[in-house]
């Protein structure tokens, strides 16, 4: 008994007819997302340097977007079920060649038709555990980083903390030395005005010893 034909695959399609591309160009494209998630198909479409890539992307978002309008499916849980091109109409045209002889040109298309279905549950299931763990080592990292950031500006706010008391402590030490240089001053005026005065009562002192040699001097018989 024969399989399912692609055709008869149950499924939203969407299809692209009389598009000016050779089927077998467009058969090399549509062999890179058959069975690939939607998400998948695009970006592996997105991806590849050919025009029939760029086709079939747009063909795969109108079938994505059937799904989700006329169906009622979530685009996130649909998978390219099948794709296939089919030869169009092929335009025929002529070419002058030697002797007055005339080649054939054949312009050929080709009709691009994308089903997408909805996955299975057990692939459900498995891309369903693949996010969580994937958003769970996320948040894992994303708290890790935090926590690195705010060590990190604990450590900057110690260091300016320290930076102010060091400059509280220098100011300190400059009031104290400017202080201590003030005392030293006046000190030094109160020793000078002291060590005057002593110099002042020794000549005082002295000039009263000659005064009184003196007297000796004029009466020296008083003294005898």
């Amino acid at each position: 008994m024969p399989g399912l034909k692609t055709n008869e695959v149950e499924g939203t399609r969407a299809v692209l007819r009389h598009y000016r591309m050779s089927a077998t160009k467009a058969r090399q494209v549509l062999d890179l997302v058959r069975g690939q998630d939607v998400d998948r198909a695009q970006d592996m479409l997105r991806a590849t340097p050919r025009e029939g890539a760029r086709v079939l992307a747009k063909v795969l978002a109108s079938a994505a977007a059937n799904a989700r309008h006329n169906d009622g499916l979530d685009p996130d849980e649909l998978y390219v079920s099948a794709c296939y091109a089919d030869e169009g109409t092929t335009a025929k045209r002529w070419r002058p060649r030697a002797r007055g002889r005339a080649t054939r040109i054949r312009k050929r298309t080709c009709h691009i038709t994308v089903i997408v279905s909805r996955l299975p549950e057990d692939r459900l299931q498995r891309r369903r555990a693949a996010q969580a763990v994937a958003v769970a080592t996320r948040s894992r990292r994303v708290a890790a980083s935090r926590r690195g950031g705010g060590r990190g500006a604990g450590t900057e706010g110690a260091g300016t903390e320290g930076t102010v008391a060091g400059g509280v402590s220098d100011e300190k030490a400059t009031d104290t030395s400017e202080t201590a240089g003030v005392e030293t001053h006046e000190t030094d005026v109160v020793e000078t005005d002291v060590v005057e005065t002593d110099v002042t009562d020794v000549t005082d002192v002295t000039e009263v010893d000659e005064s009184e040699a003196d007297g000796a001097d004029e009466h020296p018989g008083e003294e005898g």
